[in-house]
């Protein structure tokens, strides 16, 4: 069903290389998806900032208590410490994947949500935009509540904690726009099993929970491959204050990421609706 700021979208303005596919009204998308999550979604939102916070306790605090400390660059880190930011990575990443797969799944193949939008005059791009603002506003919520979680358990080693939060969001961004991208292509929800199989050992593997040196030398060179691992070690670093220079190759890493999933996911809702 199409909501009042969708019917009233102006005529597209932009011009270059963006018309066609771009009118310049993605806050439409984004207040619609918003209004929705308010109403019937806020439930599924809150439960899944529940889950790093488990994590965390069970893991960071119960296990914790028997590792004692981990290594991290060279500086021996409590382990709750260790893992806390880890889970804020992963966090980031549930809440991405499970926005931009799911849910723009049953609004593409079953509520048509896509094609009554771009019957209007908005472009693919306002769409694929305003559903990854959409993951990353709940990205936002997941980063805020659980650095304030961290931050009164004393987890938080520096005043570059902060940045974590945006730090959080790019991950979130990176993840969104493929998974979007992805989903385009998916027939039945039994492709989105596919999907978690692949989370499951990024989630595990990506120096998550151990330092990535454990692992032998080729297994360390797959997880430095994984998104996930990029974005676990950009918000340790940060948390922790020990910044390294492999803080931008991880910047570099999502920037790239989120060029090609926007770019991917644009050109195939207008291969998909815009025939």
């Amino acid at each position: 069903m199409r909501t009042p700021e969708l019917l009233e979208a102006p005529a597209p303005t932009v011009r270059g290389p963006l018309r066609g596919i771009y009118a310049g009204n993605t806050r439409s998308v984004f207040l619609r998806g918003l209004h929705v999550m308010a109403r019937t979604n806020w439930v599924v939102v809150l439960t899944g900032f529940f889950e790093p916070v488990f994590y965390l306790l069970s893991m960071g605090v119960g296990l914790g208590a028997l590792i004692g400390t981990v290594e991290f660059y060279g500086v021996d880190v409590e382990y709750a410490a260790y893992i806390a930011p880890a889970l804020m990575a992963v966090s980031a990443m549930n809440g991405a994947v499970y926005d931009s797969t799911m849910n723009v799944f049953f609004k593409m193949n079953f509520a048509k949500l896509y094609q009554q939008m771009l019957s209007t005059s908005l472009g693919p791009l306002d769409v694929a935009l305003g559903e990854i603002l959409l993951a990353l506003f709940r990205g936002l919520l997941y980063a805020c509540g659980f650095m304030l979680v961290t931050t009164m358990m004393g987890l938080n080693l520096s005043w570059t904690a902060v940045l974590a939060i945006p730090a959080a969001l790019v991950i979130a961004f990176g993840f969104a726009s493929f998974g979007m991208a992805i989903t385009s292509y998916m027939k039945t929800f039994q492709h989105l099993d596919y999907v978690y199989f692949l989370m499951m050992p990024m989630f595990l593997l990506s120096a998550t929970f151990f330092p990535i040196e454990v692992y032998p030398q080729g297994l360390q060179w797959v997880i430095q491959a994984m998104p996930l691992w990029h974005g676990v070690d950009m918000i340790r670093q940060l948390t922790t204050g020990l910044i390294q220079p492999s803080i931008g190759i991880h910047l570099l890493y999502f920037a790239a990421m989120i060029v090609l999933g926007l770019w991917f996911t644009t050109t195939r809702l207008r291969a998909l609706f815009l025939r």
